[in-house]
C-alpha cells in the first residue's frame, strides 16, 4: 500500500480509502457479517481511511463501521464522517448530530469531519449564520473534531471562494477522467492543494459506469495499450497519477474488489503514466461522451422519490442501452422497474414532476426532463399490458402454490 501526506495535517494516509456508502446486501438488508470481513480485510491490507456519513444506509453506515472498529481496530484507522447541512437549522442541531455520530461510531473523536455537500458560497454562508464556525472551533478545541473539511459538488468558482473562506484542513471532490473539467475539476484540485489542503477524491469510477461491462468502442481503446490493464486499474491509476490527490475513495463491497484495488494502490505512483497512456484517456473520454445520455453517478441522493421512481436505476438502464446498443435492455428495464421481480413499480413514467429530486442532485441533472426521455424510449407501449398480464399470472401462480 502506498501512502501520501494529507496536506498540512501531517497524517500519512493510504492512497486507497474505504467508502462506506455501499455495503454488501443480503435479502435487501446490509450483510453485516460480510461487511465486517471486508472492512477487516481492507485494514489488514493497509487501508487506514474510512469515509462514512450521517445519512448513509439510513444512518446505519456509521453504526456498523463503529461496531466493527471497536473490536480493536479504532486506533489503526482514521474515520471521516459528515455534517449534513440540509438537516441543520440551529446550533443545537449541529450539537445533536455530532453527539449521535460519536455514539454510533463508538469513538470519542472524528479524525476528519466534513460539511457534507456544500455546493455554493450561499450554502456555506447560511451555516455560518447559524454558528457553524463557533461549533467547529469549540469541538476542535475539545478534541472531538481533529481535522475540518468539506465535500463539494458545485462549480469551480464557488469552490475557490469556499476554500479561501476558512482555514480548512482538507476537502473532498468528485474527480475521474470523464469529469476532469466538471465541478471543481482539475483546476479546483490543484487550487486546493496549493493552499495546503489534502484532497480526497470521490466517484473515481463514476458510480461504476467506467467499469464492469465496457462499451465496445471504449474497450478497443484499452486493448490498444501496450501494457494491458483492467478498466478499474486504468481509472484509478489516472487519478493517482495526480500528486495533488491524497486519498481515492472506493465503495468496495466485493472481496475481489478489495484485492484488486489494494494491488493497484501498491503500484500507482504519481506522474507514472506515459504520454501515450494519457492520450488513451482522452480517446476513452470522447467515446463515453458520445454514448452517455445522463451524467448520473448512482449516488442516490435523489431518493426516496415521493412517486416511487427508482431514478438511478432508470438512468442506469437508459445509459446502458446506448453504451451497448442492446434492445433487450428495454425488456430488462420494464421487468426490474415494472414490478415483475416482486418489488413495487419504479419506472420513469411514475414521475409526478414535483422536482424534489433535482434539489438534491449533486450533479445538477435536469432529472424530470431526463425521466421523460427514459419513459419515451424505454417504456414501449406494448410492454406495459404484457407486464400487467405477467404480474397477474405470477400472483395467481404464487397463490395456488400456497394452497
Amino acid at each position: 500500500m502506498l501512502y501520501r501526506k494529507m496536506g498540512k495535517t501531517g497524517d500519512k494516509l493510504s492512497i486507497l480509502g474505504y467508502g462506506c456508502m455501499r455495503y454488501p446486501q443480503k435479502n435487501g438488508k446490509i450483510d453485516e457479517e460480510r461487511t465486517e470481513r471486508q472492512i477487516i480485510q481492507a485494514i489488514e491490507n493497509g487501508v487506514n481511511y474510512f469515509d462514512t456519513a450521517y445519512i448513509y444506509h439510513g444512518g446505519r453506515s456509521e453504526s456498523i463501521l463503529g461496531k466493527i472498529l471497536a473490536k480493536g481496530y479504532r486506533d489503526k484507522v482514521r474515520i471521516a464522517t459528515k455534517l449534513p447541512p440540509y438537516l441543520i437549522h440551529s446550533f443545537k442541531d449541529m450539537e445533536s448530530i455530532l453527539e449521535t455520530q460519536l455514539k454510533r461510531l463508538c469513538t470519542d473523536r472524528i479524525d476528519y469531519y466534513l460539511i457534507h455537500a456544500i455546493n455554493d458560497i450561499n450554502g456555506w454562508n447560511r451555516l455560518k449564520e447559524l454558528g457553524v464556525l463557533e461549533f467547529l472551533e469549540m469541538r476542535k478545541k475539545e478534541g472531538k473534531l481533529i481535522n475540518i473539511g468539506f465535500s463539494y459538488h458545485g462549480d469551480k468558482e464557488n469552490f475557490k471562494r469556499i476554500v479561501d473562506d476558512y482555514p480548512w484542513d482538507f476537502c473532498q471532490i468528485q474527480y475521474n477522467y470523464i469529469d476532469e473539467n466538471v465541478q471543481a475539476g482539475k483546476e479546483g484540485l490543484e487550487y486546493a492543494a496549493s493552499k495546503g489542503l489534502g484532497v480526497v477524491i470521490m466517484e473515481p469510477l463514476r458510480g461504476g459506469s467506467l467499469v464492469g461491462r465496457i462499451p465496445e468502442s471504449v474497450q478497443k481503446i484499452w486493448n490498444s495499450a501496450e501494457i494491458k490493464r483492467t478498466p478499474v486499474e486504468w481509472a484509478l491509476r489516472w487519478i493517482w497519477n495526480h500528486p495533488e490527490a491524497t486519498v481515492v475513495l472506493s465503495g468496495m463491497n466485493e472481496e475481489r474488489h478489495i484485492e484488486e484495488n489494494v494491488r493497484i494502490a501498491g503500484e500507482a505512483y504519481p506522474n507514472s503514466l506515459t504520454a501515450e497512456e494519457l492520450r488513451l484517456f482522452e480517446s476513452a473520454k470522447d467515446a463515453y461522451g458520445k454514448l452517455m445520455k445522463v451524467g448520473c453517478t448512482g449516488c442516490a441522493y435523489c431518493l426516496p422519490c415521493p412517486a416511487g421512481v427508482d431514478i438511478p436505476l432508470c438512468f442506469s438502464f437508459y445509459n446502458s442501452k446506448h453504451f451497448f446498443n442492446d434492445r433487450h435492455l428495454n425488456f430488462q428495464y420494464m421487468a426490474f422497474t415494472g414490478g415483475v421481480t416482486g418489488s413495487k413499480p419504479s419506472h420513469a413514467a411514475l414521475c409526478k414532476d414535483c422536482g424534489k429530486c433535482e434539489k438534491a442532485c449533486p450533479q445538477h441533472i435536469e432529472i424530470r426532463e431526463k425521466l421523460k426521455e427514459v419513459s419515451k424510449e424505454m417504456e414501449m407501449p406494448i410492454l406495459k399490458p404484457a407486464l400487467w398480464v405477467f404480474r397477474k399470472y405470477m400472483t395467481l401462480r404464487n397463490s395456488l402454490r400456497k394452497k
